[in-house]
């Protein structure tokens, strides 16, 4: 994720939040380690990507997870994913920001003048190009209407609702079945081989957190986002964090890099990226010594997801494609390198439906 102006006005409005009826719980996504002796990356072609995927876990691990046969002690096997447009997809619009447009129809019935005042006129109509022309002050009016006065707690519990009800507006889909089924697979593989998996994402980092260890299988923890300033708060109910209009830490770009290092510690062995928001973290983690691995997720598939790059509103890839080039990390072409892009489609409720389809 990352790239533009878009990006600037995701991170403005990623601490909305929504309410939506609870519905059955959010279907198993995280893949299971293969069995020994089969394909532990099976949604993976037979190609350069796939091979230097497995050249590289052999030259970290020396192919054992505890260390026994060699390679890279296990504490230091940190391995780093971006979110948006890495581990799931991100078109037409990033999809917390759909959350914060849910959650401003949701705020609308109490709230009339909306309907003639913007950047809520826009949010109202579904008129997404017009939100980003708007620019980042606008998506930053839209956080202070939807944030304002939650705790933490509810916050997160609203995330929930809308991850186990809403539906991309394209597929149908639920969003947490806009998932990459081969990101699934390499994330298992890794843990597999003794890494530790860390998301690292501009995204809001309560937003990821309500849901990542349930899809990814990435506990709370291991989940580093731009952060919403948070106030102790005591209320007769007990002690609590009240959410604040106000971002407290952007991690996006360079600032990928400095939490790694504040929160982690550690300089990641392996990192993985989709856009020029990534450049930095991917750089970062292959001037290291030793064996270091940095993959760009290329969206070049239009006909079972989205083709983008370089003219991209949303995730653009430009100076990150050009340094993978120059430096030889390993860049995925979707369209080739990918059996499949999403898993598959589990039993779902009518999406022509209005609950279906939201």
């Amino acid at each position: 994720m990352g790239g533009g102006r878009s990006l600037v006005a995701l991170l403005l409005a990623l601490a909305a939040s929504i309410a939506a009826p609870i519905a059955a719980p959010l279907p198993p996504a995280v893949a299971a380690p293969a069995p020994a002796g089969r394909d532990p990356l099976p949604s993976w072609v037979e190609g350069a990507s796939k091979r230097a995927i497995l050249r590289f876990l052999q030259q970290s691990g020396g192919g054992s997870a505890d260390g026994s046969a060699g390679g890279v002690p296990p504490a230091e096997r940190i391995a780093v994913f971006d979110n948006d447009g890495t581990l799931w997809s991100e078109q037409p619009l990033y999809f917390p920001l759909l959350f914060c447009i849910d959650r401003i129809q949701k705020l609308a019935a109490g709230q009339p003048q909306w309907r003639q005042q913007e950047p809520f006129a826009s949010a109202l109509r579904g008129d997404i190009p017009s939100l980003l022309r708007q620019g980042p002050e606008a998506l930053a009016t839209m956080l202070v209407a939807g944030s304002t006065g939650m705790s933490s707690e509810a916050y997160q519990e609203e995330v929930k609702r809308w991850i186990r009800t809403a539906r991309h507006p394209q597929t149908g889909r639920l969003y947490s079945a806009m998932v990459f089924q081969p990101m699934l697979e390499l994330l298992g593989l890794l843990r597999a081989h003794g890494f530790r998996t860390y998301i690292v994402s501009g995204g809001d980092v309560a937003f990821m957190r309500a849901w990542s260890e349930s899809v990814y299988g990435i506990p709370p923890e291991q989940v580093i986002g731009t952060r919403i300033a948070l106030e102790y708060r005591e209320t007769p109910g007990g002690p609590q964090l009240e959410r604040l209009p106000r971002i407290e830490a952007l991690v996006d770009g360079p600032g990928k890099p400095v939490a790694i290092e504040q929160i982690i510690g550690r300089r990641p062995l392996a990192a993985f990226g989709n856009s020029d928001g990534d450049r930095q973290m991917l750089s970062w983690t292959m001037a290291g010594n030793g064996p270091r691995f940095a993959l760009i997720v290329h969206h070049t598939d239009a006909r079972r997801e989205w083709a983008y790059d370089r003219r991209s509103e949303i995730g653009r890839l430009n100076q990150a494609l050009e340094e993978a080039r120059r430096d030889g990390w390993t860049v995925v072409d979707m369209a080739r390198d990918w059996r499949v892009i999403h898993p598959p489609q589990p039993a779902l409720p009518d999406s022509t439906s209005p609950a279906g389809r939201r």
